[in-house]
């Protein structure tokens, strides 16, 4: 199953038709994207079964994040070896770095987006995972069922304010408005071989920057969850970034970063794309 925000509103999306949920279900799930995750597995339960219509054409610049609203945003840092190492750190031992990037710069996955004045802004992209039900202290075996769905992310990264101060200010350097597109839908596990296993593609103007699979990160999805929920419980509808393969710009020599004027396109096999393009 695949779920969407079309202009602010719930859908059910296949062969490239959305139907809307609201109308759909006779107003039993309301049109808020955000708040059908409080109620997951009884939308579970209504989708599968449901009669739904065909569903109307649609343009993609109309999609919003499938979870546009987290109540948290848990970004994980030096998740795959080659990136740590392009970085210049050795591979964490146990948790990675963790950190967030503010609910106000996550956004639908075809956007345009301002680079910061004087700043080196960076491409990550990333799997991203969205909690279905709420997950307290859960095991790695239990944790793929507390898992609503995957989509494509982009930790787009300003490295300059990143790198400010006595201290990094990740979050901040990474929560500049259109620093969180996150779509173009949500997929639920099922309609993955194996979920722990998906290629993740990142371009600029055409030219691959950025080619990894998910069975690279030093702590998988099952891993990321059970760890942080043994912290903090993972509430519906919260998002995890679960991290970047190697080819940022931060790491290249010379270093390299987007201009005004780039297209960034960013895939992951099953899921779909991103596709940000940057202007001053």
């Amino acid at each position: 199953m695949r779920i969407g925000n079309l202009s602010g509103r719930l859908v059910l999306v296949a062969d490239g038709r959305a139907v809307d949920v609201e109308k759909a279900s006779s107003g039993l799930f309301p049109s808020e994207p955000q708040a059908v995750y409080e109620r997951w597995e009884d939308f579970r339960a209504w989708a599968a079964t449901a009669d739904l219509p065909p569903g109307e054409s649609f343009d993609p610049t109309d999609l919003g994040s499938p979870a546009p609203a987290p109540r948290q945003t848990l970004a994980i840092g030096l998740n795959y070896r080659d990136h740590a190492a392009e970085a210049g750190f050795a591979a964490p031992k146990g948790l990675p770095p963790v950190f967030t990037k503010y609910a106000t710069s996550i956004t639908g996955p075809v956007t345009t987006v301002g680079l910061p004045p004087g700043g080196h802004t960076d491409w990550e992209v990333e799997l991203v995972v969205v909690i279905g039900t709420r997950a307290a202290r859960v095991s790695y075996a239990d944790a793929w069922n507390h898992v609503a769905g995957l989509a494509v992310g982009q930790d787009l990264s300003e490295r300059v304010t990143q790198m400010t101060g006595q201290v990094p200010q990740f979050s901040l350097g990474k929560s500049y408005p259109g620093f969180g597109p996150v779509g173009p839908w949500l997929v639920t596990p099922d309609e993955f071989d194996d979920p722990d296993d998906l290629e993740l593609r990142c371009a600029i103007n055409g030219e691959e920057v950025q080619h990894g699979y998910t069975r690279d990160m030093l702590l998988s999805v099952p891993d990321l969850i059970a760890t942080l929920s043994a912290i903090l419980p993972l509430e519906p509808g919260d998002i995890i970034f679960t991290g970047t393969p190697a080819g940022v710009g931060l790491g290249r020599d010379p270093q390299r970063w987007l201009a005004p004027g780039d297209e960034l396109v960013s895939t992951i096999t099953g899921i779909g794309e991103l596709r940000q393009t940057f202007a001053s």
